[in-house]
């Protein structure tokens, strides 16, 4: 299997591509990149960083692709930072994916209720058109809730429900309940479900890439959604319950790696 991260470069931080490319690649499946942008730190709380677009690489770098014959099994797409990078996973999705492949979404928007700077209604518009594309889609509570037109918060059943017209499979992270945190999805026969774990209070930067990463990885393994996104909700709670003891600075990212060895064992239990 071999899956292809269509995300940024945060060269500090521990998020995007750099969750993703090791995550995936432990799952025991093939892991290329196509990088959006490249930051020297993510954007979550760390002043002065810089921002390379590359939006002008990806093009040649497809180009380069088509000469070689590539295609891949999976497609998982997070960080775009213009409407021109959602095109261009369109395009990857007819020229690059298997027939019978999957495209996975993770439609980084924003988070605590609001959209990240630089984001506009517009750019929600065309992730919407994205998202119509996808086979599974990833949103956290602020993102499905931006999708959907929704105020915020609003409880995860109402959530899954609407993104339902969007895609088939939605899954919605960071559902809070009481002392709990929710993911929730949708079963085979579409009726709305929830896979719960108990909350750890603060703001942990790279989260919802830990999950994405996992989720992506262990699917491509062959596991159902359902073993998949249990597998990975786990693993990112175990990580952020690890980080909330172990890194005083939560910009840095989650302590992951040393939760990996237990993660994959749980993937061959």
């Amino acid at each position: 299997m071999c899956v292809l991260a269509i995300n940024d470069i945060s060269c500090v931080g521990k998020c995007s591509l750099c969750v993703s490319l090791p995550i995936i690649s432990a799952c025991g499946v093939t892991c290329d990149v196509l990088p959006t942008a490249l930051l020297s730190t993510h954007t979550g709380g760390f002043e002065g960083y810089t921002f390379l677009d590359l939006s002008s690489q990806m093009d040649k770098i497809c180009a380069h692709w088509k000469t070689l014959g590539l295609s891949f099994d999976y497609v998982y797409s997070g960080y775009l930072g213009n409407p021109t990078q959602i095109d261009a996973v369109l395009q990857i999705k007819k020229q690059f994916l298997k027939k019978g492949g999957k495209l996975i979404v993770d439609p980084v928007m924003g988070d605590s209720g609001k959209l990240y700077d630089g984001f506009s209604d517009a750019f929600v518009q065309k992730m919407k058109t994205l998202c119509t594309q996808a086979d599974y889609i990833l949103p956290n509570a602020t993102e499905a809730c931006v999708l959907t037109d929704t105020p915020y918060p609003t409880d995860g059943q109402t959530l899954i429900e609407k993104l339902k017209t969007l895609c088939p499979r939605p899954i919605v992270t960071g559902i809070l309940e009481g002392n709990d945190i929710a993911v929730y999805y949708t079963d085979e026969t579409g009726e709305a479900k929830k896979y719960s774990s108990k909350n750890v209070e603060g703001f942990f930067c790279g989260a919802g890439d830990v999950f994405a990463s996992a989720f992506v990885g262990t699917l491509a393994q062959g596991k159902t959604e359902e073993r998949a996104l249990r597998l990975a909700a786990d693993f990112t709670s175990a990580a952020i319950r690890r980080s909330a003891k172990s890194v005083p600075d939560k910009r840095y990212g989650l302590d992951f790696e040393r939760e990996i060895f237990t993660f994959l064992k749980n993937c061959n239990d």
